[in-house]
């Protein structure tokens, strides 16, 4: 196995820092300790970092924003809720609460999570996922202008029917507008429906910025302009595959962890156009084999470093943020970094302010 260990001839490679991003990073809390959503909120805001996004796991991922939104200043959001484990009301009621409670502060992403989970976790109807996610975008937001704009409510779509509202059940106009609404997308349709109907795209972590130039870009923006939209218009957010650590540690543990990520990644249906686009989709067949008998240690050992170093950026402190600016930078306008900042601030926010183009605090 490789020691992952950079010299400082690896990270002086390339000076040059390309143009600055959004930086979001996880906002962290403990569901037993109510102080923690707000104290990490506190530590990452100080850190640099503009929004701090929850997901939908084992936790409600709404609830840990309201707890966040008075200790910082930062933007606050779901990256992801699963908007089929719910219905354009249910979901339209809560980001308006929450776009109210944060000052105009919350932004809603969505996901459509797979059919498996949506009929037998949640129990919830599945059919035609990109068509029903125009759908629901398109119903919240006629419910949103029932409520700010005082509109009829009456949306009949193929999936959503809203046509009845009445005072008592209108929470009334924000000074704020409705929240964004950002959509998770893998393949090219639900791409399509974010550049057509969304404020931004939440790519996913297993893509290379190949894929993102060759393939996700020209759909997004194609949709968005079929739609009547500036492509310019619709964020571009990306969760990006990281194995980092302080200068001068063996990398590894971080490397063969995410390494495994991939192994998972790859061996999925929904992902393998990524892999054919480098022509890899050999290895996808093989992991998928494998995955199906729980041979988990060998498909590790299938993923060799050339396609690891193709979906991960792998450097230490010193030189991550120019290694993610060289390869993501002029592609994606947000970029979702994960560092262990709460064990070392004095090394970590010099790297967010790197990615930032901001003086070091």
């Amino acid at each position: 196995m490789s020691r992952y260990i950079l010299s400082p001839q690896d990270v002086a490679e390339d000076e040059s820092v390309t143009d600055a991003m959004r930086i979001d990073g996880v906002l962290r809390y403990q569901p037993g300790d109510p102080a923690s959503a707000p104290r990490e909120a506190k530590l990452a805001a100080e850190m640099g970092y503009d929004r701090l996004f929850t997901a939908e796991t084992a936790h409600d991922p709404f609830l840990p924003l309201a707890q966040a939104a008075q200790a910082a200043d930062v933007d606050l959001g779901t990256y992801i809720a699963v908007a089929f484990a719910r219905n354009p009301m249910t979901t339209a009621v809560v980001a308006h609460d929450l776009q109210s409670f944060t000052g105009g502060r919350f932004v809603l992403g969505l996901g459509s999570q797979v059919k498996a989970h949506i009929t037998r976790r949640f129990s919830m109807p599945w059919s035609h996922p990109a068509a029903r996610m125009r759908e629901f975008v398109l119903a919240m937001r006629a419910i949103w202008a029932s409520w700010q704009d005082g509109a009829p409510l009456n949306f009949t779509g193929e999936f959503y029917q809203h046509t009845l509202s009445s005072p008592i059940f209108d929470p009334g106009q924000t000074p704020f507008g409705p929240p964004k609404v950002l959509l998770a997308a893998v393949g090219p349709r639900m791409t399509e429906v974010a550049g057509e109907v969304a404020d931004g795209l939440v790519c996913h972590a297993f893509t290379t910025r190949s894929y993102l130039a060759e393939v996700t870009l020209p759909t997004l923006r194609k949709a968005a302009v079929a739609a009547g939209r500036p492509p310019g218009d619709v964020e571009v957010a990306l969760p990006a595959f990281i194995a980092t650590g302080p200068p001068g540690r063996d990398l590894t543990p971080k490397v063969e962890a995410v390494r495994k990520q991939i192994a998972f990644y790859a061996s999925t249906p929904a992902y393998r156009g990524v892999l054919d686009h480098h022509g890899w989709g050999d290895l996808h067949t093989e992991l998928h084999r494998l995955s199906r008998d729980q041979r988990w240690d060998e498909m590790t050992k299938l993923v060799d470093d050339r396609v690891l170093q193709a979906f991960v950026v792998i450097a230490d402190a010193s030189g991550l943020a120019k290694a993610l600016s060289r390869r993501f930078g002029g592609l994606v306008t947000s970029l979702n970094v994960g560092v262990p900042y709460a064990e070392d601030p004095d090394l970590w926010a010099p790297v967010i302010a790197a990615l930032k183009n901001e003086p070091a605090p």
